[in-house]
């Protein structure tokens, strides 16, 4: 399968509710629709994972990110700006989005994707994904493909083929909270 046919075979699932496994920016990844519940809470039920738990989503853009929270700090244009690696920003409010995406606050964590993969993915669906580690709640986040369970993939409705034989090692994106005053908080390094 090719790079194309697993874009159009993630945007057909994507479409329908349905849950994909996807490389993304930083380590593998299960996304669906953030604004479908069902999709989310498809979602939850695969990782076994609690609800009260807040998930990411992938963007491609900053006007995208716009549409999903209610304001977007003026130091965001500037992290954008000067982060060259992957980083997952909490915003102080979501919108727009399914429940079970957003933190007990109404926080949503977002991280602009840069991957070729993701975002050809995320322009296409015209929307964000959401991405949370593909793993069972409490077992540690797989480094690549090859460390997610069998058990796990195959409640999946599609599996992307691209990047499966890489076997470097990825690691999850640090995570910084910006309050409205454009105060930080590190949350994860």
């Amino acid at each position: 399968m090719t790079f194309e046919e697993d874009i159009k075979e993630s945007l057909v699932a994507l479409r329908q509710g349905g849950v994909i496994l996807y490389p993304t920016d930083t380590i593998w990844g299960l996304g669906c629709d953030p604004a479908n519940e069902s999709a989310v809470n498809k979602i939850f039920r695969i990782k076994s994972r609690s609800e009260n738990k807040s998930l990411i989503i992938l963007a491609d853009s900053l006007s995208m990110i716009e549409r999903y929270v209610t304001e977007v700090p003026e130091i965001i244009y500037e992290l954008a700006e000067v982060s060259d690696t992957p980083l997952t920003i909490i915003y102080p409010r979501g919108k727009n989005l399914a429940k079970g995406v957003c933190g007990d606050d109404g926080s949503i964590a977002i991280r602009i994707c840069n991957d070729d993969f993701c975002r050809e993915l995320i322009t296409r669906f015209r929307k964000p994904i959401v991405s949370t580690s593909a793993n069972f709640s409490g077992i540690v986040s797989p480094g690549n493909f090859s460390e997610i369970e069998k058990p796990l993939i195959d409640q999946v409705d599609f599996v992307v083929k691209y990047r499966q034989d890489d076997r470097s090692k990825a690691n999850a994106s640090p995570v910084i909270k910006v309050n409205l005053d454009g105060t930080i908080k590190i949350i994860r390094k």
